[in-house]
């Protein structure tokens, strides 16, 4: 695309997009916004005037610990208050501040704790043990800050140049001359999870984050009457821009603290109590939380929600689920850890397609991904990088471009294949049909290829979760030696249910050929995930390589 400049304009463009806009702002049109958090000693509230004059003893903090215009600055943190904090006080500062995922191996994170030359690691009390066993291999980190509720003299920690994140804020004035930090620079970053290879830096600017936060709130329609869980790992893709989008619109925040994918029910809770209508999550989550709602006598009334679900297609029978029990609507959204993370949403039906559409395919619709924001170029290409048509059958790689897509990875070489043209090449494999819709197939790599025909592993799996007695389940390709390979299924079923190979391929039967059918159908007790909620096809892959060998190679 060519760039022209045109006539000069009277408009204050040397005012720049930054995060501290956001606090700044809401502090003062919503002080009194409540925010409301999570500790080991129950639930505790504040508000946005509380939290900014705490965000400014924390820049006051950062630059008395040397702490300068672009150094990164490491946090190990659940979804707290004090993270929320950290998220506005060290960008406001011109630092950077590191997403140090802490469900990733300690070898990956050691590796980015030193690729990313951190220098300062703010650590929750609780992550102690993760940061201990890291520490003796990062190369530049000159101090730790402990986050607790506890003076920090009373902790027991084999961390050298410890500091109290409480006693440092108590220290510090609450007031702070914010400078305008530039909207190119990095105000985070976070690494991509290694599922192949090395984890690969995105630093993302302030202008990003900025017209991200913006995209998000008009498309899903966040306002001050508004109260966000914030469920989603602020450790990694920033909680999918979530918090930031309600800081700019005013809304109110809770943050639930630590809590555990097998236990979600005090989550739920919560969300009830606090009157929740916006949150996001992937499948792997909101599946358990439907799963205990089931169980109350009374179920709770989300009929103003908007859930957005990502990281793997949400399956129907869940988005019938939540909106029939609760009246929530769950909204398929879709994007990466390179794309800040928001590219595409399926919420409101395009009203030319309103009095065309029976409630059946209505549903069906809601499958896809959804129609690409504003502000983002989206194109599906084959392997000779050009379009494929939008009819919704060809299939090609998603690429995309615009304000918060990631142009390239932190000193990474050897990674430009990832972007081609000026789009970052997102590896998925995908369609758009001719209303404007993206629908993602599969990842490339994880596209069941089969006697020169595909099968779309991420299709299968929710026919599959279809059955109302399935809770999960996995689709990968494993190597065969006539067919190149052929498809298995890990199937969990519901406790108390029983559900036979039969039941699964003739639910298939209603949507594929029977050429396409898993070889083999297993029950399992739970399917591996990554750190991010994703299944992990990989491990299954590893584990059950040689299966189809083992069985003589015969389909």
């Amino acid at each position: 695309m060519r760039r022209i400049t045109g006539h000069p304009s009277t408009s204050m463009n040397d005012y720049q997009l930054n995060t501290t806009t956001f606090i700044r702002h809401a502090a003062r049109t919503y002080p009194e916004q409540e925010i409301v958090y999570r500790t080991s000693s129950g639930l505790q509230r504040y508000t946005y005037r509380d939290a900014y004059q705490r965000i400014m003893r924390l820049a006051n903090a950062l630059e008395t610990l040397g702490v300068q215009p672009g150094d990164r600055v490491g946090v190990l943190a659940w979804n707290t208050h004090r993270h929320f904090e950290l998220y506005f006080g060290i960008p406001g500062t011109g630092a950077v501040l590191l997403q140090m995922n802490l469900r990733i191996s300690p070898e990956d994170l050691t590796y980015v704790g030193n690729h990313s030359e951190v220098s300062y690691v703010v650590v929750d009390e609780s992550l102690l043990p993760v940061a201990e066993a890291i520490a003796p291999r990062l190369n530049n980190v000159k101090g730790y800050v402990v986050m607790s509720d506890r003076a920090v003299g009373q902790i027991e920690t084999t961390l050298p140049s410890v500091r109290g994140y409480e006693e440092l804020l108590a220290e510090h004035d609450a007031d702070y001359d914010w400078p305008m930090v530039d909207e190119a620079s990095a105000y985070s970053a976070c690494y991509t999870t290694g599922t192949t290879g090395r984890p690969k830096g995105v630093y993302y600017s302030h202008r990003n984050i900025y017209l991200h936060s913006m995209a998000m709130a008009a498309n899903i329609g966040i306002n001050s009457d508004d109260c966000a869980a914030v469920i989603v790992p602020m450790f990694h893709g920033q909680s999918w821009g979530l918090f930031y989008a309600c800081v700019m619109m005013g809304a109110k925040l809770v943050f639930p603290g630590r809590y555990s994918a097998e236990e979600l029910n005090p989550l739920v809770d919560l969300m009830i109590q606090e009157n929740v209508t916006i949150a996001g999550g992937a499948p792997a989550i909101f599946q358990p939380m439907l799963e205990y709602i089931r169980t109350l006598d009374q179920k709770p009334d989300f009929g103003r929600a908007r859930f957005l679900s990502g990281a793997t297609e949400p399956p129907l029978s869940m988005m019938r689920g939540f909106k029939e029990l609760t009246g929530a609507e769950i909204i398929h959204a879709y994007g990466a850890t390179e794309t800040t993370p928001l590219v595409a949403v399926n919420y409101r039906l395009k009203p030319s397609l309103q009095s065309t559409l029976t409630e059946d395919q209505r549903w069906d619709l809601k499958r896809k991904q959804g129609l690409p924001i504003n502000g983002i170029d989206v194109r599906v290409v084959d392997a000779d990088g050009e379009e494929v048509p939008q009819d919704g059958v060809s299939v090609g790689e998603v690429c995309m471009r615009g304000p918060w897509i990631a142009g390239s990875y932190h000193n990474a070489p050897g990674t430009e294949g990832n972007f081609a043209d000026g789009y970052w090449r997102s590896g998925d494999a995908g369609t758009i049909d001719a209303n404007g819709y993206l629908k993602v197939v599969d990842r490339i790599k994880d596209v069941i290829k089969s006697g020169g025909e595909w099968i779309s592993s991420i299709d299968m799996e929710n026919a599959i979760i279809g059955h109302p007695d399935i809770l999960d389940a996995a689709v990968v390709g494993l190597p065969h030696e006539k067919w190149q390979e052929r498809p298995l299924a890990l199937v969990v079923v519901r406790h108390g249910a029983t559900v036979t190979e039969n039941d699964v391929r003739t639910l298939l039967l209603e949507t594929f050929a029977q050429w396409q059918l898993p070889d083999q159908i297993l029950f399992v007790s739970e399917i591996p995930k990554t750190s991010v909620g994703k299944t992990n096809k990989k491990a299954i892959v590893a584990n059950y390589r040689d299966l189809y060998a083992r069985a003589g190679g015969d389909a």
